[in-house]
């Protein structure tokens, strides 16, 4: 049985930083893909930035590019977000998502999620 289980987030004022960490247990850790995902307020589940299976290849949506890192540990199964220069509208839902594809748009495995809120 997969899991993917978060932690991390919480309250955060703007220009602040945040950690997210997701460990996956139930599936062979570096034979796959995984990704972060958030959902704002009334919008739409979105990807944000994904990380191959090394941790070689990686993609930024243009939203986080320069301020979130996305990086694994493979000897620990754990995913990290780490997201600096926050912004109000960085508020949202995020999400952890694991598929033996790269950044494919369709992701087998999702995390409970986890808020994350910036305050102006």
């Amino acid at each position: 049985q997969v899991q993917v289980v978060q932690s991390g987030g919480g309250l955060a004022a703007a220009g602040g930083s945040l950690r997210l960490s997701c460990i996956v247990s139930g599936l062979t850790f570096d034979a796959y893909a995984m990704a972060w995902a958030r959902q704002g307020p009334g919008k739409e589940r979105e990807v944000i930035s994904c990380i191959d299976w090394s941790g070689s290849q990686t993609f930024y949506t243009d939203s986080v590019k320069g301020r979130f890192t996305i990086s694994r540990d493979n000897t620990k199964n754990t995913l990290i977000l780490q997201m600096r220069s926050l912004k109000p509208g960085d508020t949202a839902m995020y999400y952890c998502a694991a598929d033996e594809d790269y950044c494919s748009g369709s992701w087998k495995y999702w995390g409970q999620g986890t808020q994350v809120t910036v305050s102006s």
